[in-house]
């Protein structure tokens, strides 16, 4: 069993230590939520006054052209596009991770649609997604599904192989699934989607920065993620989307908004596409939020001459577990269930716990006492691992105030029984 002293000593020794005075982060507090809010970087409030100040304030108009406001949204693409395993100019940074989905599956959908004209094949009327897929992902394919005389089918992920036929259209799926922390073989089950002719789509909201991803090694077709969680961007942060090189021109997105045309500035009355992912892209990006998501990405990319995201992955799964070890020893006898993979090759940078009873006012106990995870309903902890800034000692200490929250029975108090909007 490690304690603290040994804890501290791989810190010591760690490589990406240095990375964490990148972060404003508050000492007193150990936070484990770094997959659905990244830390604010130390350069982002500086860099977000400069854009407000001097390219809003004195540039005003000018900066669209003099601060390259107009190139930001392919500018930040391809900065992501190096942690993803994308090439450059096949990445956009625009809307949110929703709407990005819903231009992709729509985009896939039609393609599928597409290559099927003539065929004396079944149509392909399915679309395949995991059962505990993050909602919104799922409420996009099912309204897809409805649009488009389809139906979206749900199955656990040890099912899906089994699933994939003549019928499917799309299987759509999270890298790493939010409320496990489980992470899927993306080239395996892209590879099985195409032998079964159909298109695969991913979502990276909690696998980008956070595991080493190879979108084109994997031959997917479509892919979306989050800027605000392991990309550090910022509360409502822009999301990105991707497409293969290979359908990028084939297909209309719906949402055809004046900067995804060919040519915005001729201001024409019909649609033309602009080539490429640029036809992703719909209205006006919002410039301040994209101007504090490059100062996130920036962070993430300080990791390349330390090894990169083969280096965050390999204190990612050292983090996470010792976490789970340190929680089965310490918190024995405690009612929790570990709910996310113990084999680290199938494990994101998250680890949650699930308790029958009072999951949702532990966390709150722990926030109280300045270790910051979240719940999932209805009966999940969650804790996420980040590691550019979190540390192998505030594992420890993490673990020291879960056993004390435990054993104490600080959670049944009244106060934390009072569920908030947000959990």
């Amino acid at each position: 069993m490690q304690d603290k002293i040994s804890c501290q000593r791989q810190d010591e020794a760690d490589r990406l230590r240095g990375l964490r005075e990148q972060f404003q982060l508050n000492d007193d507090e150990i936070y484990l939520d770094g997959n659905s809010l990244g830390v604010l970087p130390r350069a982002a409030a500086a860099r977000v006054q400069q854009a407000v100040v001097q390219e809003w304030g004195q540039g005003l108009i000018r900066s669209w052209n003099d601060a390259g406001w107009i190139d930001l949204p392919q500018r930040l693409g391809d900065k992501i596009a190096r942690l993803v395993g994308a090439a450059p100019g096949e990445l956009v940074v625009a809307d949110s991770t929703s709407v990005n989905l819903y231009k992709v599956m729509s985009a896939a959908l039609g393609l599928v649609a597409a290559d099927a004209l003539g065929s004396t094949r079944p149509s392909r009327t399915r679309i395949l997604s995991e059962r505990s897929n993050f909602p919104t992902d799922l409420y996009i394919a099912e309204g897809l599904a409805r649009q488009h005389g389809m139906t979206l089918e749900l199955l656990e992920p040890d099912e899906i192989l089994d699933q994939l036929d003549e019928r499917v259209a799309v299987l759509m799926l999270t890298h790493v699934n939010y409320r496990t922390g489980r992470m899927l073989d993306m080239a395996a089950l892209t590879r099985a989607a195409h032998d079964a002719g159909a298109l695969a789509v991913w979502d990276l909201a909690h696998s980008a920065g956070a595991v080493p991803v190879d979108l084109n090694g994997a031959g997917a077709d479509f892919a979306v993620g989050c800027g605000y969680k392991y990309l550090n961007g910022g509360p409502g942060a822009p999301a990105f989307v991707w497409a293969n090189a290979r359908h990028a021109d084939r297909m209309r997105q719906p949402l055809s908004g004046w900067m995804g045309h060919a040519a915005p500035f001729q201001f024409t009355p019909d649609y033309q596409p602009a080539p490429g992912i640029g036809r992703y892209l719909c209205g006006t990006p919002a410039l301040l939020s994209m101007t504090a998501l490059e100062c996130g990405i920036d962070s993430v990319l300080a990791a390349e001459p330390l090894g990169g995201m083969q280096a965050l992955r390999e204190k990612s799964i050292a983090l996470t577990g010792l976490f789970i070890e340190l929680v089965e020893e310490r918190c024995a006898g405690h009612g929790l269930t570990l709910v996310s993979p113990r084999d680290p090759a199938l494990r994101g940078s998250q680890v949650c716990f699930a308790r029958e009873e009072g999951a949702y006012a532990i966390v709150q106990a722990l926030i109280e006492r300045g270790m910051i995870g979240d719940f999932r309903a209805p009966d999940v902890l969650r804790f996420g691992f980040t590691p550019l800034y979190t540390r192998y000692a505030d594992v420890w200490e993490a673990v020291e105030r879960l056993q004390q929250v435990l054993a104490e029975g600080l959670w049944r108090e009244a106060r934390f029984q009072r569920q908030a909007a947000v959990t």
